[in-house]
């Protein structure tokens, strides 16, 4: 027996070896017994094999380095016994050969399917007459032995192939190992390749450049060409007096900088910025005033004060250029409005719509997302990669100094460790300032004081107050159902039609059908979902005999059931139930709160649905109202002495602010005189302890839902009453309005006149479940 370090040998192979004392006591004992076999083994670091081969000697003598060698030729498997005694120093085991079996069909499938694999990988290494060898080759298990030689196998798989007798796993692992070897070697030439394309071209480019540098030195051309032409461009270029200063003085910083010098490239990159801005370049505004208003009329339906404010905005315009008026104070006639409302109500398209009416280019810049303050003012120019702020790209995309700007999303801008985007846009918005705007990149002053800003919004309570102080205001809550009504019928048609590939007449919408979709379909301030829904009618209704049209009752076939349906009759049934009016980024909603007696006798209130701690707040001012006034109200001690649970559905969506006072209060009352609050009935107002209706916000938007919701008659705090100037006229006759200052108006006329039915259960708290 001899055991070998750090090699394993298969059945098939021949190999020298070098005779150390033990080896050279084996082959000795060999030599003298018949056949000259012995048993070799591996040993490697783990542990030792539980098989060997069986190995013949057939010659022995010295290597080239004169230490003893032998060669030997290794034969079949042998299993390892046990150890036993034998004649002289070397080591004896008992070995049991392993038989060899019949190679199976499967065997051979497997045998043609690793003979390729092997040819494979000895033509990437060009071993032409080893291919010969490997292809005469045709019982399996030779051809398996053959991986002894695989310089790509570990000495542990070899191993591993040896302890296996069975031909059908050898070459099973031997497949997947040469297959994932062929993987390696692809992507390692690939990369070598790649790298070593890289360095001839990087190579060829560096001889070439130091050819055309000796030719220019032999022709006298030695000076940077290329920065003697940033000298002229710059020279050439309308560039202001200062900036054209600073880009001088860059220009001298490259010229004397060597091309090896990394600033080179810097200079370079700030130059061609400097060069691309359109510093002197304006387009001239249209100033007739009745085309500009045909313009936006025929882009947009309805949106009076938008278009008026734009007109306003040319009407002055064209006045200071008419009376030759220059700047003052370096301030021009820039404008920054801020279009605020919910989602699909037309904020982004309109400012498309006002860049068409000026005749100025249209810029959109997206702020939705952007944490970092670098995005607005730029990188500075120490830093690798840097870029001018979106402020100073718009400018350069737009090809002028007064485009219209569209800032959207400007209530998602984010803060964080990079800085405060939304506080580097103040000194952009800010009249006052704007028109010397210092770009981090450019260190230039830029004038943005004839850049129409237009910003864009769904909630306002998310812009710092600085920024919005610097905007003016302009909402727009959402459209009425004649509104939605009319836009499908001039805008969402045809455009729908086209991308459906219909024509004029080949599918026809009825009004009903528009005005079912409208009032069933949708509740939204938009008209986006309005829009997907004719879409999807569209997109079946070609698919029938053409033409067709698509009335109301056809309207189930083609988009499904309606999907909203008015609910506050059945949502205010019973006691305890009040109808409000909210106003969500999506727009004005209707909002049911509900409230219930609980069985008990120590009081107390709970208040359920993801309110914020001003809506909680409310609830307690409601109660504590309710207490304070029980007498007046006709409620009994006993009642309030019972736990009352307040509960706002929609639990899933968060809800806070202090216009749900008012509501709060009916509901609390409703449940303790067991009245129903009248079905058609909203309110909203904030209330106070002594039953004072305070003002709220978003007048316009929670009475288009009341309409969209089916409500007819709404309570408004007085205070808001001049808020009710702005809600479109067909809303206004659509709904009963009443403006009250006391939360006493509202409980004497929102409550039905009596209780729904004898013995109200709301009197009896073990059992007031009318919630």
């Amino acid at each position: 027996m001899l055991f070998l370090d750090d090699i394993v040998l298969l059945p098939g192979m021949v190999v020298p070896v070098e005779l150390d004392e033990a080896a050279q006591a084996a082959v000795d004992a060999a030599r003298t017994s018949a056949g000259s076999e012995l048993l070799i083994a591996p040993r490697l670091e783990d542990r030792y094999a539980s098989h060997g081969v069986v190995a013949s000697v057939k010659q022995v003598g010295k290597s080239r380095g004169g230490t003893p060698a032998a060669v030997l030729r290794t034969g079949e498997r042998a299993r390892i016994g046990s150890g036993v005694t034998g004649p002289g120093a070397a080591l004896w085991v008992e070995a049991e050969p392993v038989a060899a079996v019949a190679p199976t069909e499967h065997a051979r499938e497997l045998a043609a399917e690793y003979k390729k694999l092997v040819v494979s990988v000895l033509q990437r290494r060009e071993a032409w007459q080893v291919i010969d060898s490997v292809s005469a080759i045709d019982d399996p298990g030779d051809l398996a032995d053959t991986a002894g030689w695989a310089p790509y196998l570990t000495n542990d798989r070899k191993r591993d192939l040896l302890e296996t007798p069975d031909v059908e796993a050898r070459l099973e692992r031997l497949i997947e190992w040469t297959r994932d070897f062929l993987a390696e070697s692809e992507v390692s030439d690939k990369i070598e390749h790649d790298v070593r394309e890289s360095v001839e071209k990087r190579n060829r480019e560096y001889l070439l450049r130091e050819q055309l540098k000796a030719i220019r030195k032999e022709l006298g051309e030695d000076q940077a060409e290329g920065n003697d032409d940033y000298r002229a461009r710059v020279e050439a270029a309308d560039l202001p007096d200062g900036v054209r200063e600073a880009a001088l003085r860059e220009v001298g910083k490259l010229e004397r900088a060597g091309d090896q010098n990394p600033e080179a490239g810097w200079i370079r990159t700030w130059l061609d910025t400097v060069l691309d801005l359109p510093w002197n370049e304006r387009t001239t505004d249209n100033t007739d005033l009745a085309a500009a208003r045909a313009v936006l009329d025929a882009d947009h339906h309805g949106l009076d004060e938008v278009k008026d404010r734009i007109v306003e905005y040319l009407g002055v315009r064209a006045r200071r250029e008419s009376r030759h008026l220059e700047k003052i104070g370096g301030r021009g006639s820039g404008a920054v409005i801020l279009l605020a409302g919910p989602p699909g109500v037309g904020k982004t398209s309109l400012g498309e719509s006002v860049a068409r009416t000026l005749g100025r280019k249209f810029v959109r810049v997206a702020l939705g997302g952007v944490r970092d303050e670098a995005e607005i003012r730029g990188h500075r120019r120490t830093y690798v990669g840097a870029l001018p702020g979106r402020i100073v790209r718009a400018i350069k995309e737009s090809g002028s100094m007064n485009p219209v700007v569209l800032l959207d999303e400007v209530d998602k801008v984010g803060s964080d460790y990079r800085g405060d985007p939304a506080a580097a846009l103040l000194e952009v918005l800010d009249p006052a300032q704007n028109h010397t705007f210092r770009d981090h990149y450019l260190d230039l002053d830029l004038d943005l004081s004839d850049v129409l800003f237009i910003a864009t919004a769904n909630v306002l309570d998310t812009i710092p107050q600085a920024l919005f102080d610097r905007m003016e205001l302009i909402s727009i809550d959402g459209y009425t159902e004649s509104d939605k009504v009319a836009i499908a019928r001039d805008f969402l048609v045809p455009r729908q039609l086209e991308r459906a590939a219909l024509q004029t007449g080949e599918v026809t919408v009825t009004e009903e059908a528009l005005r079912e979709i409208a009032a069933n379909y949708t509740r939204e301030a938009g008209v986006r979902s309005f829009e997907r829904l004719l879409a999807k009618a569209f997109r079946k209704a070609a698919l029938k005999d053409l033409p067709v049209t698509v009335d109301a009752g056809d309207l189930k076939d083609l988009i499904g059931r309606p999907r909203f349906t008015p609910e506050s009759s059945e949502r205010t049934a019973v006691p305890g139930v009040a109808t409000g009016l909210a106003v969500t980024g999506m727009g004005g909603d209707v909002l049911f709160i509900e409230a219930s007696l609980l069985p008990g006798d120590k009081g107390g209130l709970s208040v359920t649905g993801q309110l914020g701690d001003v809506m909680k707040e409310s609830a307690q001012i409601a109660l504590s109202y309710v207490r304070a006034h029980a007498e007046e109200l006709g409620i009994s001690p006993e009642q309030l002495d019972h736990p009352i649970h307040l509960h706002v559905p929609a639990g899933a969506v968060p809800k806070d602010g202090p216009s749900a006072g008012v509501t709060m209060t009916t509901a609390l009352v409703s449940l303790l005189v067991g009245r129903n609050v009248r079905a058609e009935v909203g309110m909203t107002g904030e209330v106070s302890l002594t039953g004072r209706v305070l003002p709220i916000g978003g007048v316009k938007q929670k009475l288009l839902a009341a309409q969209r919701a089916g409500l007819t008659e709404v309570f408004l705090p007085q205070r808001n009453e001049p808020d009710l100037d702005e809600v479109p006229q067909d809303v206004l006759e659509a709904l009963t309005v009443h403006v009250v200052s006391d939360v006493r108006e509202i409980l004497r006329t929102a409550l039905e006149p009596s209780a729904p039915r004898t013995g109200s259960r709301a009197a009896h708290p073990a059992h007031s479940d009318v919630s």
